[in-house]
């Protein structure tokens, strides 16, 4: 691997190369399309640099065994799609309910149930609803291209060690499959073994995770506590992109391949005169309410563009206080929206709130 040089890769390998640069030293994972090659990327790779791969038996043990090697304070990665990160589930709750850092990428793709490998934005609601059982949430990124995919890798692990939380990339099928010249970055130092680490003694005691409480008050502590930490999160980690939102009339709102597709219908609609203006989530937990918030004072409408039912436009709404309509353009089934889909439905609002004032 050559630093500060260009190279041409898929996303799904980017996301190998940025955890790399990270020095996670394990990966844990069972390949499933269309996420197979970062798993074909870590089997080649992690054992070149004398890192750990392994091939578990099933996702669920993948899961399990990143939960195992976070414990001893190693960064620690898996990937998978909708029906791997879905068995992952339980297991996830555990890794928050003992506060451990680790990276988990979601190359989405169309369901529910078995689907099909196109690309979908259906697992929203699993990642940043938080997916397990309890009240617990995780890091989401957003990356709309395989530049993001590898520096996304990086800041996962960077702010997942920060604040002792795991973080998911979710890219779709399309991020991760399509290839693009990349920059290399920095490498991440690998810092101490933190002191939390199950194999360190601290002040003659040896560390232990637990997430069972009887007593009911002790929960209520414990569960507090991980909510004011969320909280901290959401007041100082909101990422987003802003596209010509300072004056915008309507505020498209999107993440991944969609918000490619949205960037050029926001610059047609510009040169046919219209403000419209692009809003895209880098991080969707914790949501970019503040920005959304300042858009909406002087928006009249917004725009959920998806490749779903229609998920991320609930928070959206929440965001702004439905204090404006928001409406949503989207596709699903593994189909893109179009950028004349976009544009029309740009149209058709844009002329429906300036009619109603």
């Amino acid at each position: 691997m050559e630093y500060n040089n260009k190279i041409l890769l898929k996303g799904n390998e980017a996301v190998v190369y940025g955890a790399l640069l990270a020095n996670c030293e394990c990966f844990f994972g069972y390949p499933i399309t269309p996420a197979s090659e970062v798993a074909h990327s870590a089997a080649e790779l992690f054992p070149r640099l004398n890192r750990t791969f392994l091939q578990a038996e099933s996702e669920i043990g993948a899961i399990n065994m990143v939960i195992g090697a976070a414990a001893t304070g190693k960064r620690v990665m898996t990937a998978s799609s909708g029906l791997g990160i879905s068995l992952k589930q339980e297991a996830m709750s555990f890794l928050a309910a003992f506060e451990l850092p680790a990276l988990i990428v979601d190359i989405t793709r169309s369901g529910p149930g078995l689907g099909n490998i196109g690309p979908e934005q259906s697992d929203y609601f699993q990642l940043v609803k938080g997916g397990g059982h309890g009240h617990y949430r995780n890091l989401v990124f957003t990356p709309n291209s395989v530049q993001e995919m590898c520096d996304m890798a990086l800041k996962a692990f960077e702010l997942s060690e920060k604040y002792r939380i795991a973080s998911y990339i979710m890219a779709d099928g399309v991020i991760g499959q399509m290839m693009e010249n990349i920059l290399l970055p920095e490498p991440l130092p690998l810092g101490e073994k933190p002191q939390w680490a199950i194999d360190n003694i601290v002040n003659g005691e040896a560390n232990y995770f637990t997430s069972i409480f009887l007593e009911h008050d002790e929960m209520e502590i414990y569960s507090q506590k991980l909510v004011q930490k969320y909280e901290l999160i959401h007041q100082h980690e909101q990422w987003c992109e802003e596209y010509h939102t300072e004056d915008a009339d309507l505020v498209l709102v999107s993440f991944g391949v969609a918000s490619r597709v949205a960037f050029t219908a926001v610059n047609i609609m510009r040169n046919l005169g219209y403000k419209v203006g692009l809003l895209r989530p880098l991080l969707v937990f914790p949501f970019p309410t503040d920005a959304l918030q300042r858009a909406a004072t002087h928006a009249k409408a917004f725009l959920s563009v998806e490749l779903n039912a229609g998920q991320m436009i609930e928070d959206v709404k929440l965001a702004i206080e439905c204090k404006r309509p928001v409406y949503l353009c989207n596709r699903m089934g593994g189909n893109i929206t179009s950028v004349d889909q976009i544009i029309d439905s740009c149209r058709q609002i844009l002329k429906k709130e300036v009619k109603n004032g």
